[in-house]
């Protein structure tokens, strides 16, 4: 751990034997990690090991499938799906005892010699853990352990030896892009704010992450929030700001109170206030709670949220680096690119380099959902294929069902198909194929899945969303919802496939925002890829993935033994037969409801 010779709550560290640290990220303590850490306190109170091992609540380990997460230091044993009924057990057994659990390791070893930990876990092999390196590792509340692993080395190299310009050269040789979504090089954007002249300007973190399955910026700011912290002062000092803002919204009650923490900590310390490490260079952080609007991830509309306006975008330019927050320069960037500045300025660019490919450096973190084994959070280099991050490192599809598509990029991302696995995940490659990187949620789809309806999902999101202020946007959007709703429900006419594509690209070419302009993008890629599908329903009736309701026909098999039962249970008596004789639907009076199938103790009837 590299702690031992540090203080930790107050607590001299120098005598203590073992570490268990315990995941307390948002998804473990949903599944009961806070129960856990009472256990391990209460269990290593009554051996009298208080004095010999420490728990240590820390953020999140990524492997959120099989949380609650227990690691226990020296050894770096690896416990999942811990439970308050099996700590005592840990405890008595390997603090106590010196025993190994093998039935709470993630699999099981051939021999003790062959313990579990992050580099022998397939979850893990394949990432390289930069910006999440800390969390899971470190107290995300207790800012000695982050100074333990250098932190703030980075602010204390900018502001004693490097000059606001060299800052700024420094991370624009890394290549470090804004992994808001956009991808724009953040030494560049820096270069326009440190440009405009004035004596007040603004930093912004953008921390409303608002894409449906993405929590890659809430994990961060909850594990390692003093990482974000260091990286805006770094910002701030480039660009000649004294002053910044954290908005993140209030649905991530304990992002909001280790931040609260962490600042607090921060200033008592002096790296946030003013004469940081004794210069003149002085920097303020705020937060500001969020209600949650969508539109307000869009940094024209956050801004405005900030200074007590309705949330909406504005026509730009002006650009928030000449005229931002209350009309000054203002630098806007995402929590995953603040936690990336630190490194760079403590290892160099060169350093950042090695990782990545020539257009896209460093590190991505995506958060893998859907239908994929292991759910959780994963920080991948750039230019890993899409087959590894699903296969490799999420386990491949539930249920050993077939892989469909790829969600990539929120609700304004791209669907991607079997064909593009092999694709390489960097920001370009990703446009060229229909997709963006986006903030990094990544939806993962099977056979099951109806890709017209995952187009409906995703634009009835973003079409709820809408500020309303565009008409492109407020109504190019709901006319699109509409035709995809009606498709979905068996009425799709000829000529909708067409309108859509038409639509589309009114919208893109014309909507105010980036919300209202990719708004399209899930529509178009499924077009691209599944446009057959599209046909299927309009033409032929009939949903191929056997999802949408109103298109799922239901047959009676050869399997069927004549008893009735399913007769009996259908609503409308759309099925007949004889006892002892195979049962017939009428699919003209069925009303597709399903009950048939419920009710058949056989199996005998098939969806389809």
């Amino acid at each position: 751990m590299g702690l031992t010779k540090f203080f930790t709550g107050g607590k001299k560290m120098q005598h203590i034997r073992a570490h268990v640290l315990v995941c307390g990220g948002t998804g473990c303590k949903s599944a009961g990690s806070g129960k856990v850490i009472e256990s391990f306190k209460t269990e290593i109170e009554k051996k009298g090991l208080s004095e010999e091992v420490m728990v240590v609540e820390t953020g999140c380990h990524g492997f959120c499938e099989h949380g609650p997460l227990v690691i226990i230091y020296p050894e770096g044993t690896f416990y999942c799906q811990v439970t308050p009924e099996d700590v005592a057990e840990i405890v008595e057994s390997h603090l106590y005892k010196g025993r190994i659990v093998e039935r709470l390791l993630y699999h099981e070893p051939l021999s003790l010699e062959a313990i579990p930990s992050y580099n022998d876990i397939e979850f893990y092999k394949k990432q390289e853990r930069r910006v999440l390196a800390n969390c899971g590792r470190i107290n995300p509340e207790a800012i000695e352990e982050y100074i333990a692993i250098g932190g703030y080395e980075g602010l204390a190299k900018a502001l004693t030896t490097m000059t606001t310009e060299e800052v700024v050269e420094e991370v624009k040789k890394s290549g470090l892009r804004g992994r808001g979504g956009a991808g724009f090089p953040t030494g560049l954007k820096w270069s326009f704010a440190k440009a405009s002249v004035n004596a007040k300007k603004y930093i912004i973190c953008n921390a409303d992450e608002g894409d449906p399955g993405a929590f890659m910026d809430r994990s961060v700011l909850e594990g390692d929030p003093h990482r974000v912290l260091e990286g805006m002062a770094i910002a701030a000092y480039a660009i000649g700001s004294d002053e910044g803002y954290i908005y993140v919204r209030a649905e991530y009650p304990l992002a909001i109170k280790r931040l609260r923490v962490a600042i607090a900590q921060a200033e008592q310390m002096g790296f946030l206030g003013n004469n940081i490490f004794g210069t003149k260079f002085n920097f303020t952080l705020h937060i500001k709670e969020g209600a949650g609007a969508f539109v307000c991830g869009e940094e024209t509309a956050l801004m405005a949220s900030i200074e007590g306006r309705r949330g909406m975008p504005r026509t730009r330019p002006p650009f928030p680096a000449v005229a931002g927050l209350w009309g000054k320069p203002t630098n806007i960037n995402n929590v995953e690119t603040f936690a990336n500045v630190p490194l760079i300025l403590q290892k160099g660019a060169d350093w950042y380099c090695t990782c990545g490919t020539e257009k896209s450096k460093g590190t991505k973190v995506f958060a893998l959902t859907g239908k994929i084994n292991n759910t959780g959070l994963a920080e991948v280099p750039m230019g890993i294929t899409m087959r590894e991050i699903i296969y490799d490192i999420g386990g491949g599809i539930t249920n050993g069902k077939k892989f469909k598509a790829v969600q990539i990029g929120g609700p304004s991302g791209g669907c991607l198909p079997e064909s593009m696995l092999d694709l390489p995940v960097d920001y370009d490659s990703l446009i060229s194929a229909g997709a963006m990187m986006g903030s990094g949620g990544l939806v993962v789809m099977d056979e099951d899945t109806c890709m017209v309806d995952v187009a409906r999902f995703f634009l009835n999101f973003t079409q709820s969303e809408s500020c309303g202020k565009c008409t492109p946007c407020r109504e190019g959007t709901k006319r699109m919802l509409e035709i995809l709703t009606r498709i979905t429900e068996g009425c799709g006419r000829d000529g909708d496939i067409e309108l859509l594509e038409d639509m589309a690209g009114k919208i893109k070419d014309s909507a105010l925002c980036g919300l209202g302009q990719t708004a399209p993008n899930p529509v178009l890629s499924t077009l691209k890829y599944f446009r057959h599908e599209y046909e299927a329903h309009i033409y032929e009736k009939r949903c191929p993935a056997h999802a949408c309701g109103k298109l799922a026909g239901y047959t009676i098999t050869d399997a069927c033994r004549g008893c009735g039962i399913c007769a009996k249970a259908c609503p409308v008596q759309a099925i007949a037969g004889k006892p002892k004789s195979k049962y017939v639907i009428d699919q003209v009076v069925c009303i597709k409801c399903g009950a048939c199938m419920t009710a058949c103790p056989f199996k005998a009837i098939a969806k389809g």
